[in-house]
């Protein structure tokens, strides 16, 4: 094995060791059965209705709690701790600019992102890029946008709490590592894990709370616009109210 495969199969198995994997047992295989058996992740087969999965290790947090975002990006990559690691085609981690001064969070992956391992892309994604273009943002440049669940739920159907309990690790470490000046929650499940607390949207919306010392505003989903243009109004005063936020962390530096 040369050492470029060997290296890199290395990486793997270490990852493997760090998430919690179980063991590869590669012992008096060849080159060609070991990385095959490598790429191989064990995967659980629940539906939606089955018992829910077994918990994350509580020291799953310590795992990820010393990575950089590409290896959190690895982590993500590799993971199957929850049902929806199924049935996925692709798992959805972030798009935008990694050191970007604010930070999206949205729901959990469509159809479209399941197949382009992009969050917020078709309609609802292009209605973002506009909303974010109307007060002078990109996710090219000043934006990270990622969200609260990476793997797609089956008939975009809501999250459910132990598969929200499953991400959240991975999406604390995101935001930890990203180190935002504002957080921007959209759509309410993204909103309620943010702000902590339980509640519709409309009441959530239209102050600004903090999560971990970092301010954070939160609005409606792009989607939800789509459905009901005559929230748009309240999704622009949101817009503005970040505004606010970014002009009021510009005046502190």
């Amino acid at each position: 094995m040369n050492p470029e495969v060997r290296g890199a199969l290395a990486a793997y198995l270490e990852q493997r060791r760090r998430l919690g994997e179980p063991d590869l047992v590669l012992h008096g295989l060849d080159r060609r059965q070991a990385l095959a058996r490598a790429a191989q992740t064990p995967r659980r087969i629940v539906s939606a209705d089955s018992p829910a999965p077994a918990a994350i290790p509580a020291d799953l947090a310590q795992v990820v709690g010393d990575l950089d975002h590409d290896q959190l990006r690895d982590a993500a990559l590799a993971c199957t701790r929850c049902r929806l690691s199924d049935g996925r085609q692709h798992v959805v981690f972030a798009d935008g600019n990694p050191e970007a001064r604010v930070m999206v969070v949205g729901e959990a992956p469509g159809a479209r992102e399941d197949a382009t391992g992009l969050p917020f892309v078709g309609q609802a994604g292009r209605l973002l890029d506009l909303m974010l273009a109307s007060v002078g943002l990109s996710r090219r440049e000043s934006v990270y946008i990622c969200n609260v669940l990476k793997c797609r739920p089956p008939g975009n159907r809501d999250p459910l709490p132990d598969e929200i309990e499953s991400c959240a690790p991975l999406l604390k470490r995101q935001i930890e590592v990203v180190d935002p000046e504002v957080l921007v929650g959209v759509g309410s499940f993204a909103a309620r894990w943010l702000v902590g607390r339980k509640g519709p949207l409309g009441k959530l919306r239209g102050e600004v709370h903090s999560y971990q010392g970092v301010p954070l505003v939160v609005t409606y989903h792009p989607a939800a616009l789509l459905r009901n243009p005559s929230l748009s109004r309240l999704a622009w005063a949101d817009l503005q109210l970040l505004c606010q936020v970014i002009d009021g962390a510009d005046s502190a530096a």
